[in-house]
């Protein structure tokens, strides 16, 4: 696809759609860490004397749509950017492992759902570290005044 002078991102709109993207996975990223911080609590409370169940299996289904959320928002931020492709193949992975846990959640299966519940928590955590250690790129207009060209 060619662009004309009229429809080429100026380096200016990539960087704003970086921060962008970048600032929609860091909100994703943190939201599923939070839920799945949520979900220990929830798991926690069923035993041993049973407990609500209801909220665990409504903390699984806020996790579906924040870690679909999240590999989307890495999606496009990798797509912006330019950037590397693992961040955005790990956020799908923690995506996909939400539903296998949610597949095997039963009492009779916590020996599979407890450790899968481990990795999922070492996926999103790793993405949601990696999300906040990036810099959005600075633009030239941006940068400090000692950096700038002088203006004649």
């Amino acid at each position: 696809m060619t662009h004309s002078p009229a429809t080429t991102p100026t380096r200016r709109e990539d960087v704003a759609t970086g921060s962008a993207t970048l600032r929609a996975l860091q909100v994703t990223a943190l939201l599923s860490v939070i839920n799945l911080a949520w979900q220990f609590v929830t798991a926690g409370q069923l035993f041993p004397r049973g407990g609500p169940v209801e909220l665990h299996a409504a903390g699984a289904i806020a996790l579906h749509v924040l870690t679909g959320l999240a590999a989307i928002a890495a999606a496009l931020h990798r797509r912006t950017t330019r950037g590397a492709w693992w961040p955005t193949a790990l956020a799908a992975v923690v995506f996909v492992l939400s539903f296998v846990q949610a597949n095997v959640g039963g009492y009779s299966t916590l020996a599979i759902h407890i450790p899968g519940a481990l990795v999922l928590t070492g996926g999103a955590v790793w993405i949601t570290a990696w999300a906040f250690t990036r810099a959005p790129r600075r633009s030239v207009d941006a940068a400090e005044p000692s950096r700038r060209s002088p203006r004649t």
